[in-house]
Parts: C-alpha cells; structure tokens; sequence
C-alpha cells in the first residue's frame, strides 16, 4: 500500500502574501531574526515562531534549519515508530536562505511535519510501514507513505495456506492421472499377452493329435497370393494382410 500527495508551493505564496506578519527583527551579522506566525495542522490555529535568513551559503542555512528540524536532510529517522524521511532540494534552500517569505513557507511546514505523520499514522487503513516528504527545486512537497494492510501476517498465511492447498490438489490431479495411464498401459499389456497367448493356443490346437508335430490348414479364395495370406494367418494366428492380388479369371 503506498500514497502519494502533493502540495504545491505556488498556491501557498500567492495565499500566503497577506497572512505573513512580522512582528519584528532583528540582525546578527548578515543574519536577521523574524517573528512570525505559523499556521498549524489544527485549521484556524496558529503559533508564534522565529525564523532566520540572510545566510551567505547553503550549508550555513542548512545547519541551522537542522538545529531546529532534526529530521531535515539527516536520513531516515523516526515518527511515531516509522521510519520517515524528510529531504529538501538544495536549490530551494538557496532560495529560502535570503527570502523571508518562502523561509517562513519551509519552516512553516518542517514544524508541521511531526503533528502529520502523528495523524498518517493514527488514520491510515492498515500499518504504515515508511513515511518520505520531499520539498523539490520549486518548494513544492511530495509526501509518499508505504505501508500493509496485514500487520500481524494473517492474509499472508491464509493465502499461503490456499496457494499450498491448490498445490497439493494440482499434484494429486497429475498423480491420478499418471495412475489411470499406467492403468491403461497395463490393461493394453495384458490385451497383448492374451491375444499373444490366444495364437499360441491356437498352433498347439492344430498341432494337438499329431506326434510329428504337423498339421494341416485349408483357405479358399480368387486367387493363389490372397488363399496363402489366408493359409499363413490361420497358422500364425495373426490378421490376413490386405493389399493388391492377382487378377485371374476364370
């Protein structure tokens, strides 16, 4: 089971633009301090926060959003016992580092972040498995959750359990049937022996009262190639072969 949502940095900006509120700043070096007013997960709740810009580089910015949000760009770590990961483009970075308004935009949803995966995990229809959010170049954020709807592997069993049961009634199918071919191979055998056996009775009836051995056949016909045919199978006890004979006439 996976889900995929995406929110688009754009809608917020332009929603953004006139709930943002400074309350006051304040300069260290470059670096200035703002306060302002988060939105929150719980709808028309918010919260006061500062937030701080005008880094020079990226990695400078990244160390202090990573001071603030643990989570951020550090690996998979853990939210209510899921591994979840959190990574933002370096690229949105550079843009946030020197640009209040779209620094509050990812810190707004970095602190929100926790309260989230709080309610992923208490209103998903399964167990999750993983949770990952992404902030791409645009700061729009993708988030992906995996999960099972078998925690505790019950379906797995059961369909194990099915998948065997079909196995074995597919192997009994073939058994039966490799059973009734040699069934029938020994049936054709014994034909074979009885008729094998049948012929030789017959030579020793029409050998029986001769000391010699010898014995006398009779086969008419229309010709003398069919009557022999006629002759030698009475003597093997096999089929008269058909095929072309002599054309005589009277």
């Amino acid at each position: 089971m996976s889900m995929e949502i995406t929110n688009n940095y754009s809608n917020y900006a332009t929603s953004s633009t006139n709930s943002a509120k400074n309350s006051g700043s304040t300069k260290e070096s470059n670096v200035t301090t703002s306060t302002v007013e988060f939105k929150t997960s719980t709808p028309g709740v918010t919260k006061t926060e500062q937030i701080k810009t005008g880094y020079s580089n990226v990695n400078d910015y990244s160390q202090y959003l990573q001071s603030k949000y643990s989570y951020m760009n550090t690996g998979t770590t853990s939210m209510q016992g899921v591994p979840t990961t959190v990574s933002v483009s370096s690229a949105f970075l550079k843009q946030c580092m020197n640009d209040p308004e779209k620094a509050k935009y990812l810190e707004e949803n970095l602190a929100a972040l926790p309260e989230c995966a709080s309610y992923a995990v208490s209103h998903a229809q399964g167990t999750l498995t993983s949770i990952e959010y992404r902030i791409d170049a645009n700061g729009n954020i993708t988030g992906i959750s995996s999960g099972t709807n078998d925690p505790d592997g019950k379906i797995a069993k059961e369909n194990a359990e099915r998948k065997a049961k079909e196995k074995k009634e597919q192997e009994e199918k073939a058994a039966k049937r490799r059973e009734e071919k040699q069934a029938e191979e020994e049936k054709a055998a014994e034909r074979r022996a009885e008729r094998s056996a049948a012929r030789k009775e017959q030579i020793e009836k029409l050998a029986e009262g001769k000391e010699d051995g010898t014995f006398t056949v009779s086969a008419a016909g229309t010709d003398v190639k069919s009557v022999t045919q006629s002759i030698i199978s009475k003597v093997s006890g096999t089929s008269a072969p058909t095929g072309a004979s002599f054309d005589i006439k009277a």
